[in-house]
């Protein structure tokens, strides 16, 4: 059973940026897919950015040209770059992999906080 680690979240004032990790103990490329994920409090969980085997990416609208998802084969790890953070940003973010690619596994793992806030 691969290990999924997320780290790299924080508190930062509006129109900032973060970068998000998503570790793994083993191969990333045994994934079809990854993707990140977030929940706010109230809110259901959303997916936010995916990236494939082979380049391919995916976003929501809400974070068009303002997150970028990409990975390092290398570390087995999955990034997710945010800039011009808003306060609608604000949820815990997990990463995973997609249902569409038989990926997505049923545990979550407890995910990084993002707190966008003056």
């Amino acid at each position: 059973q691969v290990q999924l680690v997320e780290s790299g979240g924080g508190l930062v004032q509006p129109g900032g940026s973060l970068r998000l990790s998503c570790a793994a103990s083993g191969s990333i490329f045994s994934f079809g897919a990854m993707g990140w994920y977030r929940q706010a409090p109230g809110n259901q969980r959303e997916l936010v950015a995916s990236i494939t085997n082979a380049g391919s990416t995916n976003y929501a609208d809400s974070v068009k040209g303002r997150f970028t998802i990409f990975r390092d084969n290398s570390k087995n790890t999955v990034y997710l770059q945010m800039n011009s953070l808003k306060p609608e940003d604000t949820a815990v973010y997990y990463c995973n992999g997609l249902r569409s690619y038989g990926n997505l596994r049923r545990n979550w793992g407890q995910g990084t906080q993002v707190t966008v806030s003056s």
